[in-house]
């Protein structure tokens, strides 16, 4: 199967391609996007994976699934669009952002510049159903995106994973923690956030910390 994404991750994910769950998921997506509404545009599916190529991940965001209103959804986890309001989350994190880094409030909520520093923002499932939170899991993007983090986590060596919320964490349990730094919190989501458990976090200077003190260029956040 022809799949068009960033060639570095076409080597690396090639078998997926050929597996019966990836062709399922491929008829399922065709026809939900023929059909209905569905985020992000369909040339952006793997927006996360051709602004950062697999040698150059440095930090891993993960996301769930994409925002599912209109306007919103770029193929980046938590991101939006220039010119788009930025929902809740993602000013939380600008928020913690700023808190522990002193970097300012940011005037768009389009993350493509993170994405550009070595930032994979990976939703666990890539597509949605327009005012459907949810809609397209349970059809296969899990399983892809667990051979995402599979690969990185055995073929690369000092990688930092951010796991916000129970969902992320599950995700990465297989992730070897001598080999990478994984810092877990609350999700930015209000009704987590305001629970505790990510204000204060300070992943955004503890990841550059490490990046740092393995010979790596920190994130400007």
């Amino acid at each position: 199967m022809n799949v068009k994404i960033d060639e570095s991750w076409n080597r690396v994910l090639r078998a997926e391609w050929e597996k019966p769950y990836f062709g399922q998921l491929v008829q399922f997506v065709r026809q939900e996007y023929a059909t209905k509404q569905v985020f992000p545009p369909g040339k952006q599916i793997f927006a996360a994976f051709d602004a950062t190529p697999f040698h150059a991940v440095k930090v891993v965001i993960l996301g769930q699934d994409p925002y599912h209103d209109v306007g919103q959804a770029n193929g980046l986890c938590f991101s939006v669009n220039d010119g788009v309001a930025m929902p809740p989350s993602l000013i939380n994190i600008f928020r913690e952002v700023q808190a522990d880094t002193g970097a300012p409030m940011p005037t768009t909520g389009n993350l493509d510049r993170w994405a550009r520093q070595g930032v994979l923002l990976l939703n666990a499932t890539l597509t949605v159903e327009a005012h459907h939170a949810a809609s397209h899991q349970g059809r296969g993007w899990e399983q892809f995106t667990d051979e995402v983090i599979s690969h990185l986590a055995t073929q690369r060596e000092h990688l930092v994973f951010l796991l916000w919320g129970n969902y992320a964490k599950q995700k990465g349990r297989y992730i070897d923690r001598n080999r990478h730094l994984v810092l877990t919190s609350a999700h930015p989501s209000p009704l987590s956030a305001n629970r505790g458990g990510w204000f204060g976090n300070h992943h955004f200077s503890l990841a550059n910390d490490y990046l740092v003190r393995h010979g790596l260029t920190p994130i400007q956040w």
